[in-house]
């Protein structure tokens, strides 16, 4: 029974009713020609009928024994019922993906069982236009967004004919996935033998990040955000928008500018969010700061798509800036800064130096906190990489896939954005009472996109 890491369990220590910590994922299908009515209730009874298939990671459930020493750890699930984590819904007429939006919000806004193993699967019929849907959903602690996305595309096929596909819980591991011994006292003190050295390496990180702050203006370090209709306490409930747009759009400004892709991304999510704070008159003076996440693999040898590996910058994203070109270029310094501060760090100091980053949500579900303290930062931003050519699925032709995350108490909207096929497919999860009219926010980044190609051109 292996023991949790740190990084982990911090999501199941830090989850509650008002705070699920999933991360979900909505993809869209078009219905293989000749498909037939039945079609799907079929591949339902498919899907639910070989438990056996069912690979360890989807089978692991939390506990925390005694012989741990309260630190969380996986046991095997036995029992598995398939009938409880795949279910079968059908949206109600006309089937758009209005309709859809909405049974999505609802389904990402509920708890995971952790009695049994953290994960759950729904496949949707009912969705106009010869589609159905797929939504999933697995807990922080079991994987991150960038282990979701890698082991989904592992589940396709960009062979159109190929069939008799597993799904995403059946499909066989890469390697023999690391373990942390055989669980217990001793498995901890190894763990924690181990971080010593790197961990030592953290304070003096610290330190040069603070000079670095006070060398460079585009320097972010937490509680230099304004406070905003995003930074207070949430509730349980969710909302969920999602759109597409062409990635070429993105790469040309990328071309002209000489900025990264997730630097575009950046500036297309600060034009809409300055637009949208500006229709609720509630555009605070100094710049919304983003927390990105940055996946650590790169840095680490290739394992198992489990877990978590992600690190943290905070980026200006100069909302307080109207011309877009200048938002642009505050945004490209403030990333470039934040990036070649954690150049030299390893993995596991990158981890510690944004777990500091990210400590103050930890207190935040205490009353008055989220009131009394200034924000460490306005909002979450991730980029995941996806595939890029077409998938299949059985024969069905994967048009979209857009992930959905998690809003935290004083951090009341994220923006995850994944591509595919050439398109950059936006998800916007936000808390339903304190994020109105979310909606509006894929007009606002199209009203974006069209500002920065205006911009360069000029």
């Amino acid at each position: 029974m292996p023991v949790m890491p740190v990084t982990d369990s911090m999501f199941l220590l830090g989850e509650s009713r008002e705070h699920p910590m999933h991360v979900g994922g909505l993809q869209l299908y078009e219905l293989p020609e000749g498909a037939g009515p039945d079609y799907l209730n079929q591949m339902y009874h498919s899907l639910i009928g070989d438990e056996a298939g069912v690979q360890e990671l989807f089978r692991q459930r939390p506990r925390r024994p005694v012989s741990s020493l309260g630190q969380w750890s996986w046991s095997h699930d036995d029992l598995l019922d398939m009938e409880y984590h795949v279910r079968f819904s059908a949206l109600p007429r006309p089937g758009r993906v209005r309709e859809l939006l909405e049974l999505v919000s609802r389904l990402h806004g509920s708890l995971l069982d952790r009695h049994r193993p953290l994960w759950e699967f729904s496949l949707i019929e009912g969705l106009e236009g010869n589609r159905f849907a797929t939504y999933s959903k697995v807990h922080h602690a079991l994987m991150d967004g960038v282990s979701s996305i890698i082991l989904a595309n592992r589940a396709l096929s960009a062979d159109p004919s190929t069939m008799n596909m597993p799904p995403v819980w059946a499909v066989p591991p890469l390697e023999k996935p690391a373990t942390n011994g055989h669980g217990g006292p001793l498995a901890l003190l190894e763990s924690l033998r181990d971080m010593t050295s790197d961990l030592a390496g953290v304070l003096p990180a610290v330190v040069r990040n603070a000079n670095t702050a006070l060398r460079e203006q585009a320097s972010v370090l937490p509680f230099q955000a304004p406070r905003t209709i995003f930074n207070v306490q949430i509730t349980g409930a969710r909302r969920f928008a999602a759109q597409k747009w062409d990635l070429d759009r993105i790469k040309a400004i990328r071309k002209v500018t000489g900025a990264t892709l997730n630097d575009v991304v950046l500036a297309m999510c600060a034009g809409a969010l300055r637009r949208y704070l500006m229709q609720l008159d509630a555009l605070p003076d100094r710049p919304l700061i983003a927390m990105v996440p940055v996946s650590l693999r790169g840095k680490q040898k290739k394992s198992e798509a489990s877990g978590n590996s992600v690190g943290a910058i905070l980026v200006n994203l100069g909302t307080h800036l109207s011309d877009p070109a200048e938002r642009f270029a505050a945004i490209q310094q403030s990333a470039q800064v934040a990036k070649r501060s954690l150049a030299e760090l390893s993995p596991l100091q990158i981890l510690a130096l944004s777990g500091l980053t990210m400590a103050p949500l930890a207190f935040a579900p205490i009353p008055g906190v989220v009131k009394l303290t200034p924000p460490p930062f306005n909002l979450i931003i991730s980029n995941v990489p996806g595939a890029q050519k077409p998938l299949y699925w059985n024969g069905a032709r994967l048009q979209g896939m857009y992930p959905l995350s998690i809003p935290y108490d004083g951090q009341a909207l994220n923006i995850t954005i994944t591509s595919y096929a050439g398109a950059l497919n936006f998800g916007l999860t936000g808390c339903r009472r304190n994020v109105p009219h979310l909606q509006r926010m894929l007009t606002h980044l199209d009203e974006s996109l069209v500002e920065l190609e205006t911009a360069v051109k000029s």
